[in-house]
């Protein structure tokens, strides 16, 4: 079993749960993917786990967007983020994400990686918010959004840039139900302990042959990658990025608990 800074993993069952604590806002910065990579590794070679169960720590954070200080630029030969996510979406495991807190961005296509999600009706909240610093979602986002909720809302949702809660989400298929908060690890607990009893032949079969048919094309994930990092140096971003740390982005307050609002507020004779 690897050994991770910001997972806390546990084993019971068949059953893995990773709680992820990164603290102050759950970014995805270099530590998550390292700790992604390793888990990854463990997974991949384990013949004892048979499903994944990820929660957050920080109650108002599952999985937040990627680090924008620019800690998270991996080394020339590390897999970029993408690639982890296809990694992600690929492991025999079946993987469930049990979402409460702010899921954007990166953090949104880390939750779009996994098999099925779950989310607090409460306390969850979703958002794609690339577009307010003039990006496109560049881990899987263009993908598997219109997959799951079809064109114009996956379209409504990355053009917007706003958050959506955990009803609004349900809706749109970014999530497979929105649960009272006070059930929603009983539910998830209860149906991960039931495929974990299932035979690991028929679970893992099903989970492959449906990932023929409805993972993206490892080219297009490529392309919009690529584009993703070109279009960090552009201009525009450079001005919206500072002026968003000028506000306390990545930080635990009012910009990052309501993102979405944030954005619309960028002035626009900056």
């Amino acid at each position: 079993m690897g050994e991770f800074k910001l997972f806390r993993r546990s084993d019971s069952g068949g059953v893995v749960i990773i709680e992820i604590g990164n603290p102050p806002v759950n970014l995805v910065d270099i530590d998550f993917m390292q700790d992604l990579t390793g888990l990854l590794d463990d997974l991949e070679s384990s013949d004892k786990a048979r499903v994944v169960i990820f929660r957050s720590s920080l109650p108002d954070y599952f999985v937040n967007h990627y680090d924008l200080s620019g800690r998270s630029v991996s080394k020339p030969d590390a897999p970029s983020y993408s690639q982890l996510l296809v990694r992600l979406s690929r492991i025999p495991q079946v993987t469930i994400g049990e979402i409460r807190g702010r899921t954007r961005g990166a953090g949104s296509e880390f939750a779009l990686a996994l098999d099925m999600r779950f989310a607090s009706l409460e306390r969850a909240q979703f958002g794609q918010p690339e577009v307010g610093v003039g990006l496109h979602p560049g881990a899987g986002g263009t993908q598997r959004l219109p997959a799951l909720m079809g064109r114009a809302r996956a379209l409504e949702v990355m053009l917007s840039g706003e958050d959506y809660d955990a009803a609004r989400a349900e809706q749109y298929g970014w999530v497979n139900r929105a649960l009272p908060d006070r059930e929603l690890s009983g539910f998830v607990d209860a149906l991960a302990a039931r495929i974990a009893g299932f035979p690991a032949l028929g679970t893992r079969n099903i989970k492959a042959l449906v990932n023929r048919s409805f993972l993206p094309a490892d080219e297009v994930l490529l392309e919009e990658f690529q584009e993703f990092r070109q279009a960090m140096k552009n201009p525009d971003f450079a001005a919206r990025l500072k002026w968003l740390f000028s506000r306390g982005v990545q930080s635990d307050g009012e910009v990052e608990l309501e993102l979405g609002a944030a954005l619309a507020r960028y002035p626009a004779s900056v």
